[in-house]
């Protein structure tokens, strides 16, 4: 095991973050970090970097694993390159070069004296060349370059200083070093949230591959349902429950669990009832007195079942019906947009229909949010038309809405500054409706955290009917429950609606049709985002076939002659050759026998894991440490039982499928 969690106590305040909280990451796992925002997701991650202190239980990580973490704060004035700064990760090449160098040199300079090499100094050379090799030290411009341009750095940006790039930017070159550094253990914070598509795509065939653990804080459900093997639902009152399988398994289990909570703590209400009414009804009776006390001492002992908090409470958005719009709210005409020598767009045409949810993909860069700010009047362009339709009333949510947000205002008057007369009675309701209820609505913005000033501005954007929605990003900085509340209301709402996201899950729920935006070009595809892909793929297939060179047909005398080869009869097998295929059969049916009985083995034992993994979940063992570790073992001890099932299991099909080649 790389790092084991046991006992992890961490208040901050007088919030209790984490309670004899118990988990242990081994090589391939990919441990899922859930919950809602300001839960302790980030600080766990940094607890177990080593850079926040515990209140209490123990880290335990083995002996020379290399743990690395996405830095969060990077100096944004530095003038080096890219190239350089990613480069740094591979510092430790560059240290066994250099005494490559020197080595080589001190053993020239004895052959040129006429003298013996000493075998110490030989062993050396070999000893640190050996390490270079292995390495990648001879590869290690090319892996930079290719980690590099996996993360959408093209070759011009790769020699750009880092002080011309945003933040977003700056935090990809921080993940390029993680995987050139190939740590141990990846701890990794919301590390998609600054990736387009594409290089999101790059990213999970990376972490897809990577042989080390993975504990990562992400909110994109598509990623965690396709990577995870393991979800750690984190709650901030201490709890911490670990589900076995990906995201998806994850919500089932959750609600399993929940509904035999919930069954459990009826039960045991029932009970506390019925002793609390003996005890209202004899405590002054002499007679029962002794019952009486004896009750009473039971239901101090009792360890009452809690049920958390409800997973549910989060927004409970409801979008404004808007006046009915045109049949076509909005059309782009002839559109041309540059800035300074960058042509972005040279003539489009971008028309938006009634009841439409266009989803705007591309590689970051392409023009999305140009294109966006254009179509909600943010942004003026060079020539073209720019024609709204009947009644149409445009609300526009901008990725920089978050810091247009007064600091020093409250988040009433932030809304108050955006309403008119008649809304000021029902701010407080609306705010209700975003999570700020009582004297939430009196903080200050400057305290908010991003999530929180994520639904500040989307109140803001919200509080009057709409009829087409332009939105940039909506969801950075909403944790998964937010996010999905936010789809159910734009899924009720009856505008029109042009968006840019980068959580897959949220265009799969939301889009009717899909415009790819790259090099000034617009692409359309009808269908959400699975659909998109899935047209984009097929394309490129029908463009591959198209380039491959015509096959000549065959003559009509190899065609005769083929067909009549396979019409000749097989020549006659000798009586030895015959009792080879009779053992060859044999052989092949013995090796199908023991597949089916070793496929047969592993379903057990995946039965016996997953059953491991309830018990592991169930709060009345969370705070048994003798126990988990227990079960740990027992789970470890199955999982190898697997894997060698798993080796014996592709032996024997490579037999087998030797055998096959050899019968008729």
């Amino acid at each position: 095991m790389l790092i084991r969690l046991q006992d992890l106590t961490k208040h901050i305040g007088g919030r209790t973050l984490f309670e004899g909280a118990n988990l242990g990451l081994n090589a391939g796992d990919r441990i899922g970090l859930v919950g809602p925002n300001g839960a302790g997701k980030s600080t766990l991650l940094k607890m177990v970097a080593g850079d926040e202190p515990m209140d209490g239980g123990d880290i335990q990580r083995s002996r020379g694993v290399r743990i690395g973490m996405l830095r969060q704060e990077i100096d944004p004035n530095q003038e080096h390159t890219v190239q350089e700064e990613a480069a740094k990760a591979l510092a430790r090449l560059d240290d066994l070069e250099a005494e490559m160098r020197d080595l080589e040199h001190q053993m020239s300079s004895l052959g040129d004296a006429h003298e013996e090499v000493p075998s110490a100094l030989a062993e050396r050379y070999d000893q640190v060349s050996s390490h270079f090799a292995h390495g990648g030290g001879y590869e290690r411009d090319a892996r930079v370059a290719s980690v590099l341009a996996g993360l959408g750095f093209e070759e011009e940006a790769r020699h750009r200083p880092l002080s011309s790039f945003s933040g977003g930017w700056l935090m990809r070159v921080e993940l390029a070093k993680l995987f050139l550094a190939d740590p141990d253990v990846l701890l990794l914070d919301e590390p998609t949230n600054h990736l387009d598509l594409p290089a999101i795509a790059w990213f999970e065939e990376t972490i897809a591959s990577f042989d080390g653990a993975v504990m990562i804080v992400s909110h994109d459900r598509t990623f965690l349902t396709r990577h995870a093997t393991r979800v750690a639902e984190v709650d901030g009152t201490g709890r911490f429950t670990v589900y076995e399988g990906n995201y998806n398994r994850y919500l089932e289990l959750r609600e399993e669990l929940r509904a035999h909570l919930l069954a459990r703590k009826m039960n045991q209400d029932r009970e506390i009832a019925q002793m609390e009414r003996f005890v209202d009804r004899f405590r002054a009776k002499a007679s029962k007195a002794k019952q009486a006390q004896s009750r009473i001492k039971a239901l101090s002992k009792i360890e009452r079942i809690e049920m958390g908090p409800d997973a549910k409470r989060s927004m409970r958005m409801k979008i404004p019906d808007p006046p009915r719009a045109g049949e076509v709210p909005m059309d782009l005409i002839d559109i041309h947009k540059r800035y300074g020598d960058k042509i972005v767009y040279e003539g489009i045409e971008f028309q938006i229909r009634r009841g439409d949810r266009v989803a705007l993909a591309g590689p970051n860069g392409a023009g999305k949010s140009t294109l966006l700010r254009i179509v909600a009047g943010a942004l003026d362009f060079d020539a073209g038309e720019r024609r709204e339709g009947h009644n149409v009333q445009v609300a526009f949510f901008a990725q920089h809405q978050l810091e247009a947000l007064h600091p020093n205002m409250t988040v009433l008057e932030e809304l108050e500054c955006e309403a008119k007369h008649d809304d000021v009675p029902r701010l407080r309701g609306h705010l209700g409706n975003f999570l700020f209820s009582g004297d939430d609505v009196d903080k200050k913005i400057s305290v908010l955290s991003g999530g929180e000033k994520a639904r500040v501005a989307l109140a803001k954007m919200l509080l009057r009917p709409s009829s087409l929605l332009v939105l940039d990003e909506p969801t950075n900085h909403l944790d998964i429950e937010s996010r999905e509340v936010l789809e159910d209301a734009l899924g009720n709402f009856k505008g029109t609606m042009v968006f840019v996201s980068h959580d897959r899950a949220f265009i799969n729920a939301l889009a009717t049709r899909v415009v790819e935006v790259n090099h000034g070009v617009l692409d359309e595809y009808l269908g959400n985002y699975d659909d998109f892909l899935q047209k984009k793929t097929a394309l490129e297939k029908r463009r591959v076939e198209a380039t491959k060179p015509e096959k000549p047909k065959a003559s009509a005398a190899p065609a005769q002659a083929k067909t009549q080869a396979k019409a000749a009869p097989r020549p006659k097998l000798s009586k030895q050759d015959r009792a080879e295929q009779r053992e060859r059969k044999k052989a092949h049916d013995k090796a199908q026998r023991q597949i089916g009985r070793i496929e047969e083995k592993i379903q057990e034992h995946e039965k016996t894991l997953e059953s491991l993994g309830w018990k592991q979940s169930d709060p009345g063992i969370s705070s048994d440490a003798a126990k988990l570790q227990e079960l740990a073992s027992e789970r470890t001890a199955v999982q190898e039982l697997i894997s060698g099932l798993y080796a014996d299991w592709e032996r024997l099909t490579d037999e087998l499928s030797a055998l096959s080649d050899g019968l008729d």
